[in-house]
């Protein structure tokens, strides 16, 4: 298994537009999922500082995350650029095997 994990700030006029966006049902979710590589999304909101979340996703290799945004690059780019209004801060945790 491979994980990638990212961590967001967001105003709070926001957050229902992030979590829709960003949570196991949203676009981002919707988009990974033209790959059968892709095991799904956990989206988690920090219990004690607002506005603040950590996405998870999962995939089956490393290698099928790369071929899924080889393939899906122009898509990818596309949806970080509609996104960007929704997050007043992005980071990338890391990536990770398991």
């Amino acid at each position: 298994m491979f994980v990638v994990v990212w961590k967001f700030e967001i105003a709070e006029e926001k957050i229902a537009d992030f979590e829709a966006a960003y949570g196991p049902a949203g676009a981002w979710a919707e988009l990974f999922r033209a790959s059968a590589d892709y095991q799904g999304t956990e989206l988690l909101r920090d219990a004690y500082i607002p506005g603040s979340y950590l996405t998870i996703d999962r995939w089956s290799s490393e290698e099928a995350f790369r071929a899924f945004r080889k393939d899906h690059d122009a898509d990818y780019e596309r949806l970080d650029r509609q996104c960007d209004a929704l997050t007043a801060q992005e980071t990338r945790i890391g990536a990770y095997t398991a």
